[in-house]
């Protein structure tokens, strides 16, 4: 599919870890081809990558300190995929392609920040969250730091509309935030409420993703709009799996324990289908939200009543709907791609 313009190069750790999933999962063609993807776009995923890592702390600057830890530890760097991927539709990559790429990383990154001091999250990739090494005020700072640098490089790519549309989606993410936090700790919750907060939450980055490769690579408003649902249904697909990891997958690979997103208030998608399956499940939702209760007993419902399969089956469901958008644009490499990297996201373990 893609083994004609593969480059004879180190494939990226993100695309490996997609390759190796896939592969465990007996995917081979899947997995070969994700090889070859991540050798053709490995220049431009080095590049987003060191230039990340070359954001320097000032030396006296305990905020700086706290924003770079968290760019340190790594990550899947998924969102910069997209906009790789979305430029190259197009005109394909340039410095603008670059500058948008790192500014989606840099917006993530700073919501994570802000998240591990709303959640009194202690760990974050595995690693001491930003938090404990440097204290809450510093971390909600650094967040906006990072965000401050994220729109200094959104400026310097001076791509029409990339800025506005950033703004809007920041706001977007606001609202949904806080939209979660009015509802933090209510076990009752329904699936509309679920939906609009992982829009607003995770979906709409991964939207400004793809549009930003867009406007980069100087696409047509239909083509534009293609990515940009494209983006929406990854994002949503991304958040259900998500929230099947936290209720079914190895903290040992996930670097945090089973239901933390419970912990922390939060109803997970695989959650409220239990719930609405098997009503007598929330007494022990409720107990396990205030840290009592049993987990093996939420671990063994959400199995019974079918709710980890029906999030998994509605995640490929959201995929393919992203694959179909695609079909507004015309059949090449990328779009091959983009299809291969939305499903090969199902598999991923964390």
């Amino acid at each position: 599919m893609l083994s004609d313009v593969a480059k004879t190069i180190e494939m990226p750790e993100v695309m490996g870890r997609l390759r190796d999933l896939c592969e465990e999962r007996g995917l081979g063609e899947l997995a070969r081809n994700l090889e070859d993807l991540g050798r053709w776009i490995a220049d431009d995923l080095v590049n987003v990558e060191r230039e990340l890592q070359e954001i320097e702390p000032h030396p006296t600057s305990l905020v700086e300190k706290a924003g770079t830890h968290l760019l340190g530890v790594g990550g899947k760097r998924l969102r910069p995929l997209c906009v790789v991927l979305a430029s190259r539709v197009g005109s394909g990559a340039s410095r603008s392609v670059l500058d948008l790429a790192i500014a989606v990383e840099l917006v993530h990154n700073a919501t994570l920040l802000h998240d591990d001091v709303i959640d009194v999250a202690d760990q974050r990739r595995g690693r001491s969250a930003a938090r404990v090494e440097f204290g809450n005020a510093a971390s909600i700072y650094a967040g906006d730091w990072l965000l401050v640098e994220a729109l200094r490089r959104v400026e310097a790519a001076g791509v029409p509309g990339a800025m506005s549309s950033l703004l809007e989606t920041i706001a977007q993410m606001i609202d949904a935030e806080s939209l979660q936090l009015e509802n933090r700790g209510r076990i009752h919750t329904n699936r509309d409420l679920y939906f609009e907060i992982a829009e607003g939450k995770s979906a709409t980055l991964f939207q400004w993703a793809m549009l930003a490769g867009a406007l980069a690579g100087g696409l047509g408003v239909a083509e534009a709009a293609a990515l940009q649902e494209y983006g929406r249904k990854l994002g949503i697909a991304f958040q259900v799996i998500d929230d099947l990891i936290d209720v079914a997958g190895d903290p040992a690979e996930t670097g945090k324990a089973l239901f933390t997103d419970l912990g922390e208030g939060k109803m997970t998608f695989p959650l409220i289908v239990a719930l609405e399956r098997e009503p007598s499940l929330g007494a022990a939702l409720e107990a396990a939200a205030q840290g009592h209760g049993d987990p093996q007993e939420i671990v063994a419902a959400v199995q019974r009543t079918g709710a980890a399969n029906y999030s998994r089956e509605l995640a490929e469901e959201l995929v393919e709907q992203a694959v179909v958008a695609l079909e507004a644009l015309p059949q090449s490499p990328t779009r091959s791609a983009l299809t291969m990297l939305a499903r090969s996201t199902i598999y991923r373990s964390h």
